[in-house]
């Protein structure tokens, strides 16, 4: 239904207008008190590179995130990723992740970035503190905040806004009656945009998710995904139809695709139930790092990662770079 609403083949959003408006004054009053400095945002002592989004859930974040860290770290930089941590609940705040760290403390995203590329992650609801807590606790050069933009208490020195190529800004209104977090105008005052498959605009990176090969959340042998058989598809995402979409490219039709909502809890029990005996469950990596501790022999899960234009990407690297000399 909000997908129907937010998408634009529904008129019935206009009912949600008044709500609507009052989301967009107060999000705008709040960006104006720190662009006229009636409040005063703290600025880290090393650049902040924020990654985030203007419309809810399922854009390509996470990925770009991932790539943006290793790619920094091939170029000799030591980032470190500070995070909300939506979905966890640690017993404190800020929260260093080590290897013990569970999505359940930390939020699924974190645990995600830290075991894909190895740098240090903290997350906490302020995310002043969640940097304090990075330069307190290693030799960190650059900062990259997961998601974020609209946390203005936080100075910045580069916004990269991810957008869904297909799905784009739908009816382009604020929430709930559409899914802007700030309208598409916001794009004139960031420094990249970058477009997640669909067809890029005029000054948008294009970016596509390429999957590699599937993992067992067990024994984490690797295999091609298209090996598997009797498929049946889970993903707990922002949009799920996008990974259902992607293991049809992939050559899989799922035997039963199965939603759940974004940062879903699981239980062995749940999961168990989707997939029977002579069945594979085949799940996203975010899904896999919530099941991994109680996964059965027939669970995997498929890893993506984000791929651009060879020198568009290197363009805005450099870009990255520079900003340590500043």
């Amino acid at each position: 239904m909000i997908e129907t609403l937010w998408s634009g083949r529904s008129v019935l959003y206009v009912l949600l207008l008044p709500l609507s408006w009052l989301y967009g004054l107060v999000t705008n009053l709040i960006r104006l008190s720190y662009v006229r400095g009636w409040r005063k945002a703290w600025r880290a002592p090393v650049p902040v590179v924020i990654v985030g989004n203007l419309t809810v859930g399922g854009n390509g974040k996470t990925p770009v995130v991932v790539w943006l860290v290793q790619a920094l770290q091939q170029r000799g930089l030591r980032p470190g990723v500070v995070s909300r941590g939506y979905g966890g609940k640690a017993d404190h705040y800020p929260l260093l992740l080590n290897d013990q760290t569970s999505s359940q403390q930390a939020g699924d995203e974190p645990v995600l970035i830290y075991q894909r590329t190895g740098a240090p992650v903290a997350v906490s609801p302020v995310r002043k503190e969640a940097v304090q807590a990075l330069l307190s606790g290693g030799d960190i050069d650059i900062v990259i905040t997961d998601d974020g933009l609209q946390h203005y208490a936080l100075a910045r020195d580069f916004e990269i806004v991810v957008v869904d190529g297909q799905r784009r800004f739908g009816n382009g209104w604020w929430l709930p009656a559409g899914p802007m977090r700030e309208r598409v105008s916001r794009l004139k005052s960031v420094d990249a945009v970058i477009t997640n498959g669909g067809n890029a605009r005029s000054g948008e990176l294009p970016m596509q998710l390429q999957p590699g090969q599937a993992v067992n959340l067990k024994t984490h042998e690797m295999r091609p995904v298209n090996t598997l058989e009797n498929v049946v598809a889970m993903a707990g995402i922002g949009h799920p139809p996008r990974f259902f979409a992607t293991l049809r490219q992939q050559g899989i039709e799922p035997v039963r695709e199965v939603s759940f909502a974004d940062h879903q809890e699981y239980t062995q029990p749940l999961l168990a139930a989707l997939a029977t005996e002579g069945h594979v469950l085949l799940m996203t990596e975010k899904d896999a790092v919530k099941a991994r501790h109680f996964a059965a022999d027939n669970w995997w899960y498929l890893p993506v990662d984000a791929q651009f234009p060879m020198a568009e990407s290197a363009a805005l690297l450099d870009r990255i770079v520079a900003l340590r000399a500043n």
